[in-house]
């Protein structure tokens, strides 16, 4: 159902205002946490929930992190035992972890119980409430007997009951009790003081999360198979907590913080001291060490509204840095998953991908342009196409959290005009052995040669000894084998290799 504003006008009034005691300045600090997969945040997210309910949704989808929201207000606290109403608190909150604490009065002011009271105004509830009470209906009394199809059926005052299509006109004469225009913490509060004191409130929130974004361009270099990249970094957070935060003082939180399940109340462990300097309002963000994990502290205050998506500047663009281009053909990718037991059918692990992948790489460091830790998300590659002076995209993928000082692969796609091919030469099998002979073939149509990384994986058994190879090649662990080659242009090059398997 749709909220017409028209229609609760006159039952809101009295319920806009702030609950006795509060004050509508907020200090704000917002710490937020990612659980989200890099890359991996439906656009679906974004949005909230379709259906029937108030404003024309009916909730909030599960967003894939949470945040420590830390309020400092000042409150009017009657001295004794009295009822407090706080307001403008994340509808998703956690009431375990809420946490209150007098700035003021810390040991003579605590609170004795507390309510998180979320049953929202909005149409549906108002009109679920009213059944079988007056209301007014295009200036009229009537009775409201049922809501169903968009519609209501009414009574009016000569007993006649008739269907009326939707709810232009209606009007409540007050708020249906239980309602309220915001979440709200309710607290019992035992104070030895009376009067304005200053308080700060905490608790986590589900429904809000960061990720980074990363815009990488390459240029190529003189060697094809080397250039240059200019990297910039966005965070992006998405806010569906059901709570907006003006002037926040913000930080991120980068690294695999762990957390029991089920959701268990707050820990001190990993929450934020104090505030920010109000005259921190240095651009961009901070980056330290906190624990073992990086935190990025914003440096000036920032506003992330409800149902929306905030992108800030991670770090300034670092240009020039050093990458090189490297092709990998693994046609046994697919079986390097072993399983359990030996693979003795002949006929196994033939027939592979004949795709060579191309990846970027380059170091993370100071000397190089760089070094800096970067957290986990998406980079994006494009390259300018000279003919027109436009950048192109030409791929993307995922990082973890990456140290300082080391190094970046970013897989691009396939190459088009480089392909690998491999066959079985020979097999022979035994009592307790088999021997196996691999073909390789990479053929470059390009116009330069190309060095490729052949990458084998010895998958029918854990023992296992090469005892012919055409190459020089390095053993990556017991049962992955690295082979570089190089391919001349519109030549081929051919590795081959007897494994011997015995138990």
């Amino acid at each position: 159902m749709m909220m017409n504003t028209r229609t609760i006008a006159a039952a809101t009034i009295g319920a806009l205002g702030l609950a006795a005691g509060c004050a509508m300045s907020d200090d704000v600090a917002l710490t937020i946490y990612s659980t989200a997969t890099p890359g991996a945040i439906n656009p679906d997210l974004y949005r909230p929930v379709p259906g029937n309910g108030s404003m024309g949704y009916s909730g909030y989808r599960q967003i894939p992190g949470y945040a420590i929201v830390k309020q400092q207000r000042e409150l009017d606290i009657e001295r004794g035992i009295s009822s407090l109403n706080f307001q403008g608190v994340a509808a998703l909150l956690d009431p375990t972890t809420v946490h209150f604490e007098s700035l003021t009065d810390p040991d003579g002011t605590t609170v004795l119980e507390q309510d998180y009271r979320f049953d929202l105004l909005s149409m549906d509830k108002m009109l679920e409430r009213y059944i079988d009470k007056e209301i007014v209906l295009n200036g009229n009394e009537v009775t409201l007997m049922s809501v169903s199809g968009g519609g209501m059926l009414i009574q009016g005052d000569d007993g006649a009951i008739q269907f009326v299509s939707g709810y232009d006109g209606v009007k409540f004469p007050a708020i249906a009790d239980g309602l309220i225009t915001r979440p709200t913490l309710n607290w019992m509060v035992s104070s030895r003081r009376g009067g304005e004191q200053d308080t700060r409130i905490s608790y986590e929130t589900k429904g809000i999360t960061w990720w980074a974004d990363y815009n990488l361009i390459y240029e190529e270099g003189r060697n094809p198979n080397e250039g240059t990249i200019d990297l910039s970094a966005w965070v992006s957070i998405l806010n569906q907590s059901g709570g907006s935060y003006e002037g926040a003082n913000l930080k991120l939180v980068a690294g695999d913080v762990n957390r029991s399940q089920p959701q268990q109340p707050r820990s001190e462990t990993m929450y934020a001291r104090g505030m920010m300097a109000a005259d921190t309002m240095q651009k961009g963000f901070e980056e330290k060490s906190f624990f073992e994990y990086h935190l990025y502290t914003l440096g000036r205050p920032t506003t992330i509204p409800d149902r929306s998506t905030k992108q800030i500047e991670l770090f300034e663009q670092a240009t020039d840095i050093p990458v090189k281009k490297r092709f990998m053909f693994d046609g046994t990718q697919q079986y390097m998953y072993y399983g359990g037991g030996r693979q003795e059918n002949e006929s196994f692990g033939i027939g592979g991908d004949t795709k060579v992948q191309v990846f970027l790489q380059f170091d993370n460091k100071e000397t190089e342009g760089l070094g800096m830790p970067l957290p986990s998300g998406r980079i994006r590659v494009s390259q300018l196409d000279d003919a027109d002076g436009s950048f192109e995209f030409i791929g993307e993928d995922t990082i973890d959290h990456t140290p300082r000082n080391e190094e970046v692969t970013i897989k691009i796609g396939n190459a088009f005009d480089v392909v690998g091919e491999r066959r079985q030469v020979s097999f022979e099998r035994g009592r307790n052995w088999m021997t196996e002979t691999i073909e390789v073939k990479i053929r470059n149509q390009k116009e330069e040669a190309v060095e490729v990384h052949i990458q084998e994986h010895l998958y029918r058994w854990s023992n296992a000894k090469i005892t012919e190879i055409s190459h020089d090649h390095e053993m990556l662990d017991s049962r992955t084998m690295h082979i570089p080659v190089t391919v001349d242009s519109e030549d081929e090059a051919v590795v081959t290799y007897t494994v011997h398997y015995t138990w």
